[in-house]
């Protein structure tokens, strides 16, 4: 099993830890990571587009426009018709959910690949504690800097650390997740994960 350093918070060695070949060298499997994003903001989509297609939902009265022959017109029923001008639409958007599943073993394969990719380009860092005294950005600042930690960093804790998360939640780009929400959109958009031994174990757990 591979070892991965366990720094403190001056970024310094201070000790390590062995975690699971086949959760963090797993092979990268790039048309599965891209399926799991594309189901993430898939399922964010509002899918509130909608048109009149109804035409109750509309205004205007059923009288016939003109009679039925004599005028050298087309026939026309009412004014709406799809075919005038504020009438209805045909076949136009309805609300709808975009929203569409993988499979377990598909969201477990596609968490690995992405989580091996963050290991193999050294954007994976073990710290042996994340906890700060007071929830206050400065301190998470100091921290992120003390480690050279870039602002895209993201916080996989196994357990709520409130003050951590109260710490970051003014920083943009950087964010506190817990094990039992990874996914592959976070670890893709942030560029350094941040976890403790602790929450290693508890990711092999639910992935290994």
């Amino acid at each position: 099993m591979p070892a991965l350093d366990i720094l403190d918070s001056g970024n310094k060695k201070v000790g390590s830890v062995e975690v699971l070949s086949s959760v963090f060298e797993g092979k990268v499997n790039e048309s599965l990571v891209q399926r799991y994003v594309a189901m993430q903001l898939a399922s964010r989509r509002g899918g509130n587009a909608a048109t009149v297609q109804n035409k109750g939902d509309l205004h205007g009265s059923n009288a016939k426009p003109w009679r039925q022959k004599g005028t050298g017109r087309a026939r026309s029923g009412n004014t709406r018709s799809p075919i005038w001008r504020g009438g209805l639409t045909v076949f136009g958007p309805t609300p709808r959910s975009y929203a569409f599943q993988l499979s377990k073993k598909s969201k477990r394969l596609a968490i690995v690949s992405v989580l091996a990719d963050k290991l193999k380009a050294q954007s994976f860092t073990v710290v042996d504690s994340l906890n700060i005294e007071n929830p206050r950005t400065k301190d998470a600042i100091a921290l992120m800097d003390s480690m050279g930690l870039p602002e895209k960093t993201l916080f996989i804790v196994s357990e709520k650390n409130n003050n951590l998360h109260l710490a970051v939640r003014n920083l943009p780009r950087t964010d506190v997740l817990l094990v039992d929400g990874l996914n592959v959109f976070d670890l893709l958009v942030h560029e350094r994960i941040v976890c403790t031994p602790a929450a290693i174990k508890k990711i092999e757990e639910r992935l290994g």
